[in-house]
């Protein structure tokens, strides 16, 4: 079995901004991820068959979507500002015909529906726990944030990753990158 997701890829220009933000947000109980792993999940599969792998990458292929700008700015938190489980920067552009693409593609291998609407986002950071300093703290650092903007990118393509989970963190393989139409 292997541990997979559908992504988009941050450009490199944007890792070093990235990394500046999560420096502000630097509190006990956030488990900050790498600046150079923080891309835009666009569908987790969780574990499939090693097999799995070439229908699905085939199945990716059939992706009805052209390329698009996109734009990534704010800073937010799942579920909700007095209880976050995740700190994401948003992403705007074409992402739910993409997501909704996804979906469609895949639905023959019949995996969980994303429950609610899907967001676009990077998820900058995971919470485990934070005690009531740290809270006031990522509220500060919330409200400064909301507005950050790194910039637009192009979406030319997706990516179908591997994710090996270790001690130190996760390693992500690209499986296939599927271009989107021009």
């Amino acid at each position: 079995m292997i541990r997979t997701f559908i992504a988009v890829e941050l450009p490199e220009s944007m890792k070093e901004l990235i990394e500046s933000i999560q420096q502000e947000m630097d509190v006990k109980g956030l488990k900050l991820v790498k600046p150079e792993l923080v891309h835009l999940t666009l569908k987790f599969l969780g574990d499939i068959p090693e097999s799995q792998a070439e229908p699905i990458s085939t199945a990716l292929s059939e992706i009805h979507c052209t390329s698009f700008n996109a734009r990534v700015a704010g800073v937010g938190v799942f579920p909700n500002p007095s209880y976050i489980k995740v700190v994401w920067l948003g992403a705007y552009g074409e992402f739910d015909l993409l997501h909704s693409e996804v979906e469609r593609v895949l639905k023959e291998f019949r995996f969980k529906k994303d429950k609610g609407k899907f967001t676009a986002h990077a998820t900058l950071a995971r919470v485990k726990f934070l005690d009531e300093s740290s809270k006031s703290h990522m509220a500060r650092v919330l409200a400064d944030l909301q507005d950050v903007d790194l910039g637009e990118f192009p979406v030319k393509n997706i990516t179908f990753k591997k994710s090996t989970l270790t001690p130190k963190g996760p390693i992500y393989e690209t499986l296939k990158e599927i271009p989107l139409h021009v």
